[in-house]
């Protein structure tokens, strides 16, 4: 089977992990920003950067906790134009060991470990997709709807009708 392209890999051997744990700190490269960008669908990533702190966890687990800096232009969805964000958030994942293949309906939110390795670039670039705000806008901005003078005309669904009726024999006169 084919592997499927990573733009940002920083694997990690998770039987060399010593007991007290391991820091790693993770920058991707202008290549690399520019082939994320895509994959996320942002104009621009300037930077992505991460400090991760990888420990043992549960008889052959690993727990990676963390911070995640970047820098990327998103795109307003209300006047579309183009805007800077800056985003700090916290990383916190659990690994366990693949213990042949898994039931995918009761481990949906399980992360395995794959061959012995982990993917720190990967785990950066997965929590940088969850914080990605779906419909991006630019700071004060606010959609307005369009406002009608609904006063002048009472609408109602009978307002139609009422101009078939009949006039009375009060407005005949």
């Amino acid at each position: 089977m084919k592997q499927p392209k990573v733009e940002f890999s920083r694997p990690l051997q998770v039987d060399r992990v010593p007991n007290l744990g391991s820091n790693d700190r993770l920058e991707a490269d202008p290549k690399e920003c520019v082939e994320l960008a895509k994959r996320l669908g942002l104009p621009v990533l300037h930077a992505l950067k991460g400090f991760l702190h990888s420990k043992p966890w549960r008889g052959g687990g690993l727990k990676i906790t963390g911070t995640l800096t970047a820098s990327f232009d998103q795109q307003s969805v209300v006047s579309l134009e183009t805007f800077r964000t800056e985003l700090k958030t916290e990383v916190e994942r659990y690994f366990i060991p693949s213990r042949g293949k898994p039931d995918e309906e009761v481990n949906d939110d399980i992360d395995y470990i794959e061959d012995g390795m982990v993917d720190l670039g990967e785990i950066m670039t997965e929590t940088l997709a969850l914080e990605l705000d779906p419909y991006p806008r630019k700071p004060g901005e606010v959609f307005q709807d369009i406002q009608e003078d609904v006063e002048a005309e009472k609408i109602t669904p009978f307002a139609a009708l009422s101009k078939l009726k009949p006039a009375s024999s009060d407005e005949k006169k």
